[in-house]
């Protein structure tokens, strides 16, 4: 009797552990993810609409039908983007993947408080560049650093009616994702002093 039930507890055991284990790695190893199945539709720093979700036409699981949805592809390695999405007139967000499909970052219209959503997006060794007056204007800056190189962004604007669909979709092809083009100065170390 207790070598059945041992034998019954310990498969249990095993069985969990390999379900364990194949739930946290089949997202590193499906060949389809989302960047995937986008990179042919889309530009690399360039905003993307996508059709409206129905059920014989969806790009991306779970997408609601009530939300205009656009993508931006990004790749940080040309240097830091700047996003800027108009706001909807019911609700807009932006939320922020890794290349494979990690979810770190995500705003919306309502905590950013702007008629605009605007960012700078970077890796941490990017900001880590930015020179030390860049602090004084970082207050009216929300800068988010990226824990990898490429990824995608997916912004969405609700339309709580479908009469209010193009509304949506025109807040959305409004908005702007791109390597920013001002030269930012490295930090330097401190200036030599003078020789007497």
């Amino acid at each position: 009797m207790i070598r059945v039930l041992f034998t019954i507890i310990a498969g249990v055991l095993l069985g969990g552990v390999v379900h364990l284990v194949s739930v946290l790695a089949l997202p590193r190893i499906a060949s389809e993810d989302a960047y995937s199945r986008l990179a042919p539709l889309t530009k690399l720093n360039t905003v993307t609409p996508l059709p409206v979700a129905d059920p014989g036409n969806l790009l991306m699981p779970y997408l609601d039908p009530a939300f205009a949805t656009a993508v931006c592809r990004y790749d940080l390695s040309g240097g830091p983007i700047k996003l800027a999405v108009p706001v909807s007139q019911a609700y807009t967000s932006v939320s922020f993947y890794t290349r494979s499909d990690v979810a770190y970052y995500a705003i919306n219209d309502r905590s950013a408080g702007r008629k605009v959503i605007e960012l700078d997006l970077m890796t941490e060794a990017q900001h880590a560049d930015l020179p030390e007056d860049e602090d004084v204007t970082a207050a009216d800056r929300l800068i988010i650093d990226s824990p990898s190189a490429t990824g995608l962004i997916v912004l969405k604007a609700l339309a709580p009616e479908p009469g209010l669909m193009p509304q949506a979709q025109a807040a959305l092809a409004a908005s702007s994702c791109k390597v920013q083009t001002e030269p930012q100065v490295a930090k330097q170390a401190d200036p030599p002093r003078a020789r007497r």
